[in-house]
């Protein structure tokens, strides 16, 4: 039996053997059938892509990211965001009242805190790449980038945390906008 690759979205073709040919050769075709959604890859654009079925390697657009935090996809009930965390900098002590947050590293390590104030943050460690690190709503939490090279994560948030289309270049954007959004 011939080997079936996988199928990576940013490959420009796809390669299946058997059954799908009946000579066992590769045959090679382009993957997107006309879909103009995924086209943006290739220009490696990371945008909202939210409301609209959406599949992204994850890992991959996470690591490409170079922004402090980029909207990825916002739906009804969820949203996902890429974040670029600077060597010994922070994403910032902050509490979602009513929003959960699962945040994945994928590359780099920080130290993850976590506490019911911001005066008393008593769960505290160390996580790295491949690690998932659960919020719930109403804890205080922070991370912060022990690592010598900028921690790469990706945060789902539920319900959606920010405004659609949410792009800050940096830390300093974030927060400038969090200050407008509170008044």
């Amino acid at each position: 039996m011939n080997p079936v690759y996988p199928y990576y979205p940013w490959q420009p073709y796809r390669i299946h053997t058997y059954p799908f040919h009946v000579t066992g050769n590769p045959v090679m075709y382009p993957p997107y059938y006309g879909n103009e959604r995924f086209s943006s890859w290739y220009e490696n654009e990371i945008k909202d892509y939210g409301k609209e079925p959406f599949v992204v390697n994850i890992d991959q657009v996470t690591k490409q990211n170079n922004t402090y935090r980029t909207a990825l996809w916002t739906g009804e009930h969820f949203q996902v965001t890429v974040m670029s965390i600077p060597v010994g900098d922070d994403i910032g002590l902050e509490v979602h009242p009513t929003t959960d947050q699962f945040i994945r590293i994928e590359e780099g390590q920080g130290l993850v805190q976590m506490g019911d104030s911001r005066d008393n943050l008593d769960f505290k460690t160390t996580a790295y790449d491949d690690y998932a690190i659960m919020v719930p709503a109403g804890k205080w939490h922070n991370l912060t980038n022990t690592g010598n090279k900028p921690l790469k994560v990706y945060v789902i948030y539920a319900p959606p945390e920010h405004p659609r289309g949410t792009v800050h270049v940096t830390k300093a954007d974030a927060m400038a906008s969090h200050d407008r959004q509170r008044f």
